[in-house]
């Protein structure tokens, strides 16, 4: 087990490189850069005398250089911990990205824990229930989950937890508790704010962890050690959670690996329609004028988070079946 995890980590590596060096080039593929987009509307405004502090920034950061002399002036940075300046808050990437990152963390590990407590004893239901009532509608809310948008679903819940629950909505805190420090009080206002983003990001993918759930389990219903186990007269429920379940996991958690990047990824739209303080309009915004270093570092801590979801997920893996084979 040791050894594999050390092989992993160490495959990494330039793995990692590569993002980068596609990242970079693809941020950098639009003409001009932040500044010549700044100094554009300051010019517009009249502002004539930004232009000379703004080429300074520009000599400053190399940006009048080769593409490829700017990302090693990047990288070479970024692999000390210094993430480099964003252009467009003035502020250090390291700190605008860990203001955020823990926000974007918790509301990921939420999503995940509401998709996969509601998804499996969904998809078990509807697969030991095939073609009847529970299955038919479990396929149908499942089918609406996938189609309905989630900003749209965040607009509905927005407006019933205002007039039914009398809750305000936008944020994660109220007013009141934004600057303040944390206590009980905060907590609970901060779970009163949760489960609008959680329910509106997650209810794709529970809907398609369910569906998946329910045909891995239809197909090892129909396996011949499922047969054999009914045969010598198990219980219908020890047949399904103790044999047939351990088996049609499996591929949920190889999907879990992959979750919590996409979750990132996923709730742009919902965290601008909530006002969330999270990852994904901060990155949104990045790319949107051309912050090259916020971007970037943005990129890169997404893709080592995909990296480790996935090393995680192969270990789940091997220590949920034993058949599982770490080499």
């Amino acid at each position: 087990m040791l050894s594999f995890i050390f092989r992993r980590v160490v495959q990494m590596a330039p793995l990692l490189f590569l993002i980068s060096v596609v990242s970079f080039v693809l941020i950098n593929l639009p003409p001009g850069d932040y500044l010549t987009i700044k100094i554009a509307e300051l010019e517009a405004r009249g502002d004539s005398g930004a232009q000379f502090i703004l080429g300074q920034y520009r000599e400053r950061f190399g940006l009048d250089l080769p593409i490829w002399q700017q990302y090693w002036i990047w990288i070479s940075h970024f692999v000390t911990g210094d993430f480099g300046r964003s252009f467009e808050y003035e502020r250090e990437v390291g700190t605008l990205i860990w203001e955020r990152m823990g926000f974007s963390v918790l509301l990921s590990l939420s999503t995940m824990l509401f998709a996969w407590l509601v998804a499996i004893p969904a998809g078990i239901f509807a697969a030991t229930h095939q073609y009847r009532l529970g299955d038919n509608l479990l396929s149908f809310v499942a089918f609406l989950g996938l189609a309905l948008p989630n900003f749209l679903l965040a607009l509905l819940l927005m407006y019933l937890s205002v007039v039914v629950f009398g809750w305000s909505v936008g944020g994660l805190f109220s007013p009141e508790y934004l600057d303040a420090a944390w206590s009980p009080a905060k907590f609970v206002d901060l779970l009163k704010h949760l489960w609008v983003p959680v329910v509106v990001i997650g209810t794709a993918g529970t809907a398609g962890l369910m569906r998946l759930m329910r045909g891995n389990l239809l197909d090892v219903l129909r396996q011949q050690y499922v047969t054999t186990a009914r045969a010598k007269g198990l219980p219908e429920g020890k047949v399904v959670y103790k044999h047939a379940l351990r088996v049609a996991i499996n591929p949920l958690i190889s999907v879990a690996g992959t979750m919590f990047p996409a979750i990132i990824a996923g709730e742009v739209i919902t965290s601008v329609v909530l006002n969330l303080p999270t990852i994904g309009p901060l990155f949104l915004r990045a790319l949107q004028v051309q912050d090259m270093y916020l971007a970037g570092a943005i990129l890169m801590f997404m893709s080592l988070f995909l990296m480790l979801g996935n090393l995680l997920a192969d270990i789940g893996l091997a220590l949920a079946d034993p058949r599982i084979k770490l080499s």
